[in-house]
């Protein structure tokens, strides 16, 4: 049963967390700031890590630059959970090892599935 850490600072934080374990059967972990999500990751060693873009603080892409700088989290892959639309031919996540990058809002029921995709598991209940 993979184990995953679920970075938000909102109430999105918890729908995730209910998609992940309820959906997709799979053990949940969780952080509202990126602080916090090194210390977990570093202690957990979970088996992947959703993280929110934007958060207080310490954004994700800074947080994700520290998951990398440290041996023991820099195989985690991650995926960058974002509400924002961003226009361009840039995006903040470019040239970032990040395993895949979803869009909030997402739909619950679907989210383990796209998780999986990304991550190149199993689907749930597969």
């Amino acid at each position: 049963m993979p184990t995953v850490l679920v970075v938000d600072d909102d109430d999105v934080r918890m729908v995730t967390c209910l998609s992940l374990s309820k959906v997709g059967g799979w053990d949940v972990l969780e952080a509202s700031r990126g602080r916090e999500a090194i210390e977990v990751a570093h202690s957990a060693r979970p088996d992947a890590i959703l993280l929110d873009l934007m958060m207080p603080e310490m954004d994700g892409i800074t947080t994700f630059g520290h998951l990398q700088d440290d041996p023991a989290t820099r195989d985690i892959p991650v995926v960058l959970l974002t509400a924002k639309s961003h226009v361009g031919p840039t995006q903040p996540w470019d040239g970032l090892a990040v395993a895949g990058v979803l869009a909030k809002p997402f739909s619950p029921m679907e989210l383990p599935r796209d998780v999986a995709a990304l991550l190149g598991w199993s689907p749930p209940g597969a």
